[in-house]
């Protein structure tokens, strides 16, 4: 069938929601063929457990220690980028003004602006040393040091290339040639990657976006994309709402229901299989 829109509501503060904009990058080109549209919407994580009734998987003991086993499972399917848990997740937790900010980027900036600075923000909260980006000052800065043409594989390259994985730490990203889809594409139609260390936005265009983030409408803007995830029945992260080529949509959660997704779009792909014993005749 092909065709249709994926809509993915996530918080910078959630690891799966990155790891979900991680494997949307990578097929970001076999998207687009198959005449998929997909479209970020930054939210409120906490707000959304608040309005769903739902807690975070780490307060139920049983969930915390499967939980680590989960992330490390889940983060070794980007080989490349090291990844790391905020020594405390809870206290950086309140991305307010990130969030905001990227809603003032998304509507005053191109298409290309805005997914290479979420990209960026996300790599910098998930990636050692961690920058709390609770506070604008970070944020600002974040912004005025982010590289036109950043992609995760390219960071990794400068970082250190330790990899072990735990329930706090893994190494996690796509290849060069497979992980800057989304970002590296957009971000040729704004003219601003070409030149090694062109800025995505200049001194006088983060000064913009961090008045913007006080404004009514961008506060607005974040406050309705969390309610209107809460009334496609979110309640957690990342949550996609996905319509296909007749107009039908679905919710879908989890940066692992690709399969899913791909299946009610009617696209084709390879479901898991198993394979025989190497050598082995088939059975």
């Amino acid at each position: 069938m092909g065709g249709g829109k994926i809509d993915v509501y996530m918080d910078i503060v959630s690891l799966y929601s990155y790891l979900a904009f991680l494997d949307l990058q990578r097929n970001g080109d076999l998207l687009k063929a198959h005449n998929v549209e997909v479209e970020f919407h930054p939210v409120l994580l906490g707000a959304i457990n608040v309005g769903s009734g739902n807690k975070p998987p780490w307060t139920l003991p049983a969930k915390a220690i499967y939980g680590a086993h989960d992330a490390r499972r889940s983060i070794a399917r980007f080989p490349g980028v090291v990844i790391q848990t905020p020594k405390d997740l809870m206290a950086v937790s309140k991305t307010i003004v990130p969030n905001r900010a990227l809603h003032f980027i998304k509507s005053h900036h191109s298409p290309s602006a805005f997914l290479t600075a979420l990209h960026y923000l996300m790599h910098l909260f998930w990636s050692p040393p961690n920058l709390n980006l609770t506070l604008p000052e970070n944020v600002a800065k974040a912004l005025l040091e982010c590289p036109a043409d950043f992609t995760s594989s390219s960071s990794s390259s400068s970082s250190s290339s330790s990899s072990s994985s735990s329930s706090s730490s893994s190494s996690s990203s796509s290849s060069a040639s497979s992980s800057s889809s989304l970002s590296s594409t957009a971000a040729a139609q704004s003219g601003q990657e070409g030149e090694k260390g062109k800025k995505l936005f200049t001194k006088q265009q983060v000064e913009e976006i961090m008045k913007g983030v006080e404004t009514k409408v961008v506060k607005d803007a974040l406050k309705n994309a969390t309610q209107e995830a809460l009334d496609k029945g979110a309640f957690g992260n990342p949550w996609f709402w996905v319509t296909n080529g007749e107009g039908k949509g679905e919710p879908f959660f989890g940066s692992d229901r690709f399969h899913f997704i791909y299946k009610f779009l009617g696209l084709p792909f390879q479901d898991v299989t198993l394979s025989p014993p190497a050598g082995a005749s088939k059975l």
